[in-house]
């Protein structure tokens, strides 16, 4: 009862005497909820693990399209919106391609990374692996898509307020990412293709087969072209929320900070894996920058 207490004092706090925005805000709470307690039952049921990812891609749709439903005069939430539902299209076509999605909800290709961390000591057994999953897979995971999306809020609770040169420049920049994205992605799903001798039209990334992992096209000039560009776009749309509420600096920063630190444990996780996969992966990492090109210079 405390929890729920302390809910709607947050709640009352930053929706002030604006009950529209309150509405938001427990519509926005709800559907977090529902979520955290499906991906957790429906990963425990079928020791697929992967549920959060599935809907990874959709969560952020939902809760831009519930501000639009609440505020459907303000142009900036229909620009984070369409923006937002770009993005969402793109990602989950790509999940669905590698096999991320079933006609069976539940079903599915699990994320490889979850096989790897089931075996880690700390997390081996089935309580162990409940708990983490309860607490992070399921609850961290859609708590920080919640607050890389919370942007979102900010326009809200400032609908009143015009379009700047700032979000001009953000909606530039997302899609500007969004096509790195999109390139990274095909790339990687080409190769992979190729690697397992499926049917791709072309040869291409020769070296990169003789070595076993993508070294040309975008990742020669960075490692993780897509986790870069996937960073970037919730930075950027970050800056909505910054041209609604006229301050550089607000709460809403915390989303893309978090994002940046996940990618950082994900990408380690990575780099740890075809290092003991590659032998040329050693090399290849010394030579080529993780995230940022050295001036666009492929070495």
């Amino acid at each position: 009862m405390s929890e729920l207490f302390s809910s709607c004092q947050l709640i009352e706090r930053f929706s002030g005497s604006d009950s529209q925005l309150a509405g938001l805000v427990q519509s926005w709470a709800f559907v977090f909820a529902a979520a955290v307690f499906l991906c957790f039952i429906v990963g425990e049921i079928t020791r697929n693990y992967s549920q959060t990812d599935k809907l990874w891609s959709l969560m952020p749709l939902i809760y831009a399209w519930l501000a639009v439903i609440y505020y459907p005069a303000s142009s900036r939430l229909w620009l984070m919106a369409l923006l937002v539902s770009l993005w969402g299209a793109r990602l989950s076509y790509n999940f669905f391609r590698k096999g991320g999605y079933s006609i069976i909800p539940w079903k599915g290709e699990e994320d490889y990374r979850w096989k790897i961390m089931r075996d880690h000591p700390a997390l081996k057994g089935r309580l162990r692996f409940g708990l983490f999953n309860l607490f992070f897979i399921s609850f961290y995971q859609h708590f920080l898509i919640l607050l890389f999306s919370a942007p979102l809020l900010l326009a809200a609770k400032y609908h009143n307020t015009t379009l700047t040169v700032i979000d001009i420049a953000a909606g530039c920049l997302m899609l500007f990412f969004l096509v790195i994205e999109t390139v990274a992605d095909n790339q990687q799903f080409r190769f992979q293709k190729q690697k397992r001798k499926l049917p791709a039209p072309g040869p291409l990334f020769g070296e990169s087969l003789k070595k076993g992992f993508l070294s040309e096209g975008l990742w020669g000039y960075v490692r993780h072209p897509n986790f870069m560009a996937e960073q970037a776009i919730w930075i950027t749309f970050f800056f909505f929320g910054v041209s609604a509420s006229g301050s550089l600096i607000n709460w809403t920063i915390t989303g893309p900070l978090l994002l940046i630190l996940l990618f950082q444990g994900s990408t380690r996780l990575t780099e740890r894996i075809s290092r003991s996969k590659y032998p040329g992966y050693a090399d290849y990492k010394k030579s080529v920058p993780k995230l940022l090109p050295r001036l666009l210079i492929k070495r």
